[in-house]
Parts: C-alpha cells; structure tokens; sequence
C-alpha cells in the first residue's frame, strides 16, 4: 500500500477492486489517515485514490446498491458522526447526512430494504443506541437501542433478513435479533463464551460460526460456536 495504517477498513468492490481507506499509520506514518488506497487483484498493483474529506480510523463501511462506498464514523483524535461517500467511477468522495451518535467501531449491516443499521460501538463508553441511513433520501433516524451496550461486537445479516449481534459486552454472552419490519431487538439465546473482537461468518446452510475473541486483555479465545 501507500501508507502503513492499522484500524482501516477495507471493501470489495462490484469490479472486485478492494478499497482500503484510512486507520492509524502512528507517530511514523502520519497519524490518523484520510488517505485510500485501491487494490487490483489481476494487475497485482496498489493505486492511491483521493483522500477521504475527514482522518478517520476504527470506522465502519459498506457497499450501496449503486456500487459506492458508504463509509461512517470512527475516530482521529474526536469521535466521529461525519459520514461520507465514493464513487469508483469518478473518483470522489462526497459527504452525507452525519449520523445522530459519534462512534467508533460499531457494527454496520446492509438490510434488504436498502438501508444501512449501525448499531452499538464506542464513544468513551460502550453504546447500545443504533440508527438506520436511507441513501435514497441522505437520512439518518434512530431506530430501537440494543438492550445491552456493545464494543467489539459482530453483526450478521441472517437468510430471514434479521440481523445478529453477538459478544462484545464484558458481563455477559447473550446475543440479539434485530427484526427488520419491526425496527426492534428481541434478545435470543447466549453463547457458549463472553466474547470480544471475534468473528463471524454465515455459511451456506444458513447457520452461523462464531470463532475466537477475547474475555479481557489477558484471556484471549480459539474456541468455535454455531448459531
């Protein structure tokens, strides 16, 4: 790449081109970065883009439906509402409407509806309030809070359309649906560890495998689960 950065973020795009923008270079690479780099897979190359219009590290991205890259949040010394936009095929970003929370490292859903859920993250403290960005009309509305605050959470859109949120809360391992049609949380069953930082992945038959995590800074997970 362009730069070193750690905390950035990085998407594939419809032409399967994968953007990476922004994060953390440190005190040698700069600081915070507003800088994006493009990957092509075929040409094995790196291209520097144009810059993202604000620094931006531990933010939250995802495809539209137009093929742009929606990206929010994060954080460069403040925490973040701005959100803002990138056309591959002009090679621009364009700010949009600024979320109703600063937040970093919140989860960011696409749902069959169109809209983006953010849910959860930090801003000083773990987060249980969630919103919903409608890119047809640049319009953010806060929708149901979480019932419990989540860092280091994950999020999964289920085959049903519903979104799963596991971990990312130090007391407890109980995980919960958000119901697209109702814009409301339902808590449903916990998982076999507390987990933070792990990962998630729907597989083919529509279950849902959880690995990894940590419980604190001194316990640190290989254990695997399905939902």
């Amino acid at each position: 790449m362009s730069a070193v950065r750690g905390a950035h973020i990085a998407v594939k795009l419809a032409n399967e081109k994968v953007l990476v923008s922004g994060g953390d270079g440190g005190s040698g690479g700069g600081g915070y970065l507003n800088t994006a780099d493009l990957y092509d897979p075929i040409a094995n190359t790196w291209t520097a883009v144009s810059p993202m219009n604000s620094k931006r590290c531990s933010h939250m991205a995802s495809i539209l439906s137009n093929g742009s890259v929606f990206v929010a949040g994060g954080y460069n010394g403040g925490y973040l509402t701005s959100a803002e936009i990138y056309n591959p095929t002009t090679n621009t970003w364009t700010n949009t409407a600024s979320m109703s929370y600063a937040r970093q490292l919140a989860t960011i859903s696409v749902l069959s509806n169109g809209k983006i859920l953010v849910a959860g993250g930090d801003n000083g403290s773990p987060l249980n309030v969630a919103e919903l960005y409608d890119p047809s009309t640049n319009t953010w509305t806060v929708t149901d809070s979480m019932n419990y605050a989540r860092i280091g959470h994950a999020a999964t859109v289920l085959s049903n359309e519903y979104v799963l949120v596991t971990g990312g809360c130090t007391a407890n391992s109980i995980a919960e649906i958000y119901d697209v049609s109702t814009e409301t949380w339902t808590v449903t069953g916990s998982m076999m560890s507390i987990r933070q930082y792990h990962t998630t992945s729907q597989l083919t038959n529509g279950t849902v495998l959880v690995a990894g995590g940590i419980i604190s800074t001194s316990t640190y997970l290989n254990s695997a689960e399905l939902y």
